[in-house]
């Protein structure tokens, strides 16, 4: 079964929540903090978590302190704060991916004492994260959701995304906030992400002109792009950010209530502030199960279908383009030997994948092959219902997927890995595993 996260989010979500509930789901801070030194900007920051009360409830609070704040706190700077507002020693409502903070957004500072923030634009940050050598999903979700923000504040500011300066939004904070997150689910191996329903909030937060309405410009952009059910909880506050809302927005595969799943693990993020209600990101870690009814029928989903022809390209590098674009969110990836212009032979590539990872599948083939255009096209296909199944053999343990129309089954195949995988333990052949595979299911049925 595919491992997935559903992303509670009552107070509404940050990035630094996201980090902080990965962190207390297992994520070891060190590992988050040695593949982070590869961006090659470790020293504007530190990063640490605490264990902090919400409403009574624990969960974990993710800090990224920059270095050119540090040194302007005095020596004893933990001194106690008013708890309604943080509890935080380190709280400064000049960050804004810290949750329930004011912020500022692309397109300004907040005012003048904070002008040691980095100014990155879109192509900058690109460049370091694809610099940085990050596990292939990890790559691919971070430029993603990167896009995902420029994309939002530049249709909001009237300006393509490549030209949007990031200040606060796309400061140190924000690249740890986002490409952390991703790390994190990496780590976990999460296959799906769902999300549920957001939060509006309300009220206004100090942006670099003057002050904005919330929900802030860029999240409404997104949630208008990506068709996001949202709803009012009675907070007055900011309650999802555009770097959370960037995040969300790229990843998920749906948003709403929890799809049917086994829970194994549960982490909890903070935010700064306390709330009415525990100011808390839920993640809920699990298997996905398959809902059983008395008369199942198909399924029918979008998909998105993306192809290129290729004709300068080294087979090699064709083979590492299939394997980086199944880490970026692919189903099914293939290619097609073809006869192109001036009768040279060529391939065409062809990946499919979900609508919401098809950013992500893009700039896979655009970095990793020549091809100077992308053909893509949106599809619907009708998906049988499928169920895991095991069977024990002679020689180990075989998961069997069981394909069902209505309550007829229609197709019955063991598991290439799980064949495969005892074939070479015990030396024997792959068909010959797949064979008693296959007759333990059927004497059992």
């Amino acid at each position: 079964m595919n491992k997935i996260a559903y992303f509670d989010c009552p107070t509404g979500i940050a990035g630094d929540m996201c980090i902080g509930a990965l962190v207390h789901a297992g994520v070891p801070l060190d590992y988050l903090i040695e593949k982070l030194n590869l961006l090659g900007i470790s020293t504007e920051y530190q990063l640490r978590t605490e264990l902090v009360h919400r409403n009574t409830q624990q969960a974990t609070k993710f800090y990224v302190d920059l270095a050119a704040d540090l040194w302007l706190k005095p020596e004893n700077s933990a001194t106690e704060l008013d708890p309604s507002e943080t509890e935080s020693p380190t709280f400064d409502a000049r960050h804004h991916h810290h949750h329930g903070e004011e912020h500022s957004h692309s397109h300004g500072e907040p005012d003048a004492e904070i002008s040691h923030t980095h100014h990155r634009n879109l192509p900058e940050i690109e460049q370091i994260i694809v610099s940085a050598k990050l596990p292939p999903r990890v790559e691919a979700w971070s430029l993603a959701v990167f896009g995902k923000l420029a994309e939002a504040e530049g249709a909001v500011h009237g300006i393509p995304a490549s030209e949007v300066h990031f200040h606060e939004v796309g400061a140190t904070d924000a690249i740890i906030d986002i490409v952390g997150t991703c790390l994190g689910l990496d780590w976990l191996d999460i296959q799906e992400f769902y999300f549920s329903a957001m939060p509006t909030g309300a009220g206004t937060v100090k942006a670099a002109h003057g002050r904005l309405a919330v929900p802030t410009p860029a999240v409404m952009r997104l949630w208008e792009t990506h068709r996001v059910p949202v709803y009012s909880n009675g907070i007055d506050r900011e309650l999802c950010t555009p770097t959370g809302t960037a995040i969300a927005c790229t990843l998920a595969a749906g948003f709403g209530p929890p799809p049917p799943m086994q829970i194994q693990a549960i982490g909890l993020g903070a935010g700064s502030r306390n709330l009415a209600i525990p100011n808390i990101l839920r993640l809920w870690i699990g298997e996905k199960s398959e809902v059983r009814k008395e008369n199942l029928t198909n399924n029918r989903e979008a998909i998105c279908v993306q192809e290129t022809q290729i004709d300068d390209l080294s087979p090699q590098a064709i083979g590492y383009v299939f394997d980086a674009l199944f880490a970026a969110g692919a189903l099914d990836v293939f290619t097609a030997p073809i006869v192109m212009k001036k009768s040279r032979l060529g391939v065409l590539l062809t990946a499919i994948c979900h609508p919401e990872f098809q950013d992500a599948c893009e700039a896979v083939i655009f970095r990793e092959t020549t091809t100077l255009g992308i053909r893509r096209s949106t599809q619907q296909r009708t998906i049988l219902h499928r169920e895991i199944q095991t069977v024990q053999t002679e020689y180990g343990e075989v998961k069997i997927k069981v394909a069902k129309s209505g309550e007829t089954i229609v197709n019955v195949q063991p598991e290439y890995e799980d064949c495969a995988e005892i074939a070479r333990l015990k030396n024997i052949s792959w068909r010959e595993v797949h064979r008693l595979a296959l007759q333990s299911w059927y004497d059992r049925t």
